[in-house]
């Protein structure tokens, strides 16, 4: 199935038609994106935390009056990203730079103009000091007789590349930062602490659909061409989600309440447990019936008992 971005001016346009309200972050490409990205500066930040500072501007992209919340963190993620690019496309422009200074040049105006040409498409180095050698080049081989006269005077460029801290530190605020869109503009009804709470909300669950990737799911085996059909399928995955999301939240919101914790796969006690992992703990139990006695619940550990209090007693009395 195809899949399209949803920030875009047409489908702006729809959801302003329909009515829609949405969260969306915005695509760092687009123009107007990086321009507030350029103005944006971090003394005039408000504070969200100690790793998140943001800016409120207006926009009217694609027609649509919206607010951009310009956010910057301080994570160290933009830093590595940034050092990997940066040593990577300024070694290819070293290399470029070493075929330039091994090309020659029949005339001295072209030899000049070579070095302007080349450092318009620099991006991650600056030139220093650009120089011209003059060449004198000799009929045959070994060192030409007294008095012999060159065949061609060439001229070849002689110079370095050193990085532009300039251009990296301004490649680095880019990377540091994002913007989160809605249309909601009234902040007394969406404040700029609730948008970006409610665009980080989304991970959750996005987090949930990495199940449709898991071996054990077999998506990989489904097939639908029908786009209802395809429709169909998504809305009960999405139910799917809710039920499998509902479980886990309620855990961790009664782990962090209740100040206790969940061992995770290598037994270190922590108080987020995946849903998944939940589930996984509790194969193995089984049902032992026997005629005229009451069911007896085989397997079933503190461990098991310390999630099912924490469910509550519908749950407890499953397996008493």
């Amino acid at each position: 199935m195809r899949t399209e971005a949803l920030y875009t001016e047409e489908n702006l346009g729809r959801m302003k038609e329909n009515g829609t309200r949405r969260i969306s972050r915005v695509p760092g490409t687009i123009r107007e994106a990086e321009k507030a990205v350029e103005s944006a500066e971090i003394s005039a930040m408000h504070q969200f935390d100690k790793h998140y500072h943001y800016q409120s501007v207006k926009s009217e992209y694609g027609g649509v009056v919206q607010r951009w919340l310009v956010v910057h963190s301080e994570y160290d993620r933009a830093i590595r990203a940034v050092n990997k690019m940066f040593l990577k496309q300024s070694e290819a422009e070293v290399r470029d730079f070493e075929k330039l200074c091994r090309k020659e040049f029949a005339c001295l105006p072209d030899a000049r103009n070579a070095p302007e040409e080349f450092g318009k498409e620099l991006k991650f180095t600056q030139s220093e000091e650009f120089g011209i050698v003059k060449t004198f080049r000799y009929e045959g081989r070994g060192r030409p007789g007294k008095g012999s006269k060159p065949e061609k005077i060439v001229f070849q460029i002689r110079g370095a590349l050193s990085v532009s801290l300039e251009k990296r530190q301004d490649m680095l605020w880019q990377k540091s930062c994002f913007i989160i869109a809605t249309d909601e503009t009234d902040e007394e009804k969406l404040s700029d602490i609730d948008l970006f709470e409610g665009y980080k909300g989304q991970s959750r669950v996005e987090k949930g659909f990495r199940f449709l990737k898991d071996p054990m799911f077999l998506s990989s085996s489904l097939y639908l061409k029908n786009p209802k059909r395809i429709m169909a399928l998504m809305m009960v995955m999405t139910l799917c989600l809710l039920v499998y999301a509902s479980p886990e939240y309620k855990i961790r919101k009664e782990l962090k309440e209740r100040n206790r914790t969940f061992p995770d796969q290598k037994g270190k006690p922590i108080n987020n447990p995946t849903a998944k992992w939940i589930f996984q703990c509790f194969e193995g139990i089984h049902i032992l019936i026997l005629r005229g006695k009451k069911e007896i619940i085989l397997n079933l550990n503190d461990r098991h008992r310390s999630v099912l209090n924490l469910s509550g007693i519908r749950y407890e009395a499953f397996y008493s």
